[in-house]
């Protein structure tokens, strides 16, 4: 088993924010992404009078289709919005939270010199779930 930074800061290395994305367990009972759900994480534990509670505020994500992309073989997800605009948010336990994961962006289009890394998940509407980032998200990601 090996173990993975999962980080939610607001200056990575005195530079821009870094919020990373995650897979959720939703329910153990099902296989792949139908147990699975993406997000991206905003804060993570806390304390409280002495008391440290291992949860992580997030951003939620849904699969556009119930079968991965025809010709990528990826899921494609995009963040679940409420009716005012604002982005669907949780706390969830630690517990849940299975491993980091990767959300690239494809298009036809050419992306601004000045778009920064940080800025990717506000300014698109929708993502692949990168299967093929390492072993581990092949075997998850399926």
């Amino acid at each position: 088993m090996r173990s993975e930074r999962i980080r939610a800061v607001k200056s990575w290395r005195k530079g821009p924010r870094r919020y990373d994305t995650i897979f959720v367990n939703t329910d153990p009972s099902a296989h792949g992404m139908h147990g699975l759900d993406v997000a991206r994480t905003r804060l993570f534990s806390f304390s409280y009078n002495g008391i440290k509670y291992p949860c992580a505020l997030v951003d939620w994500f849904s699969c556009v289709d119930d079968v991965p992309n025809s010709n990528t073989g990826m899921w494609v997800v995009e963040p679940d919005i409420l009716d005012d605009g604002t982005k669907f948010t949780s706390i969830i336990h630690l517990d849940s939270v299975v491993r980091a994961t990767h959300l690239p962006v494809f298009g036809q289009d050419f992306i601004s010199r000045t778009h920064t890394l940080s800025d990717t998940l506000d300014e698109f509407s929708s993502f692949y779930v990168n299967k093929y980032a390492d072993h581990h998200l092949f075997e998850i990601a399926f």
